[in-house]
């Protein structure tokens, strides 16, 4: 069995840490590259940076951010916001990032993940999926909906079916974020991270709603997930990635340990 991962995420506006609730009512926080380093050494078994407005505003992500990052840290780090070709993600790539994630773009545009995929192989293509639960309908027979440029933009594409059809295109990897969970700290969206995870053969990351270890189990175990993505509750000193880890390997989920 492979160990679960544990994920810090740290969103970015304008080249700060930014946390909201619902992708609503962001402040700044922190240094994103400070706080990136403090993870590594706290022993994140990785780390997603999004740069959160870049897609809205028609802009390419803060290479100088991504640069300052990767400095930093020496474990994987993946990078989304604004990346909408393969040219984009090269840049990213050459900057220090692992991997991609790559959520509006390929929305709009599906044959960029195979483009990506064939550029630089399937373990650096992670597609993120923001969905809303919706009344289920011809179009959205899962109830959940996928959801661009930040929470803006709805649709009207059933979210499992979108996750099939990621992997079938060359996705290694998908990050499922639940905007009715994010930021509250009451729990991942199980249902929903169950629903992908049992429709895909590639490792699903929760996010959105984490609290608790308690709840990190639960996405990692109930939920089917491979990794849970973390932000407020480390953000905000609530708990660290070493508590979370005893929490989840006393529990019998298997996780990376801590470097001594």
């Amino acid at each position: 069995m492979l160990s679960k991962r544990i994920i810090p995420c740290l969103d970015v506006r304008n080249g700060k840490l930014t946390k909201g609730v619902k992708f609503k009512g962001n402040v700044d926080i922190g240094d994103p590259v400070e706080t990136a380093r403090r993870y590594y050494e706290e022993g994140a078994d990785e780390i997603v940076f999004y740069d959160i407005t870049a897609s809205a505003e028609g802009r390419g992500i803060f290479l100088d951010v991504v640069e300052g990052v990767a400095a930093k840290i020496a474990i994987p780090f993946c990078v989304g916001g604004g990346i909408a070709s393969v040219a984009d993600m090269r840049a990213v790539l050459l900057a220090g990032a692992e991997k991609i994630s790559i959520n509006s773009a390929a929305v709009k545009n599906p044959e960029l993940i195979g483009e990506g995929a064939a550029a630089f192989g399937s373990q650096a293509i992670v597609v993120g999926m923001d969905v809303k639960q919706v009344a289920k309908g011809p179009q959205t027979p899962s109830g959940y909906e996928v959801v661009i440029h930040g929470g803006r933009t709805f649709m009207n594409m059933d979210a499992i079916a979108w996750a099939r059809r990621c992997e079938e295109l060359g996705a290694g990897e998908l990050c499922v974020n639940s905007i009715d969970a994010d930021g509250t700290k009451e729990g991942y969206e199980l249902t929903l991270t169950r629903a992908v995870a049992d429709a895909v053969r590639i490792p699903v990351i929760a996010s959105g709603g984490a609290g608790s270890p308690a709840h990190m189990l639960d996405a990692l175990t109930r939920g089917g997930a491979s990794a849970a993505l973390i932000a407020s509750i480390v953000h905000y000193g609530e708990y660290s990635i070493a508590e979370i880890k005893d929490y989840l390997a006393s529990a019998g989920c298997k996780v990376r340990p801590l470097a001594s």
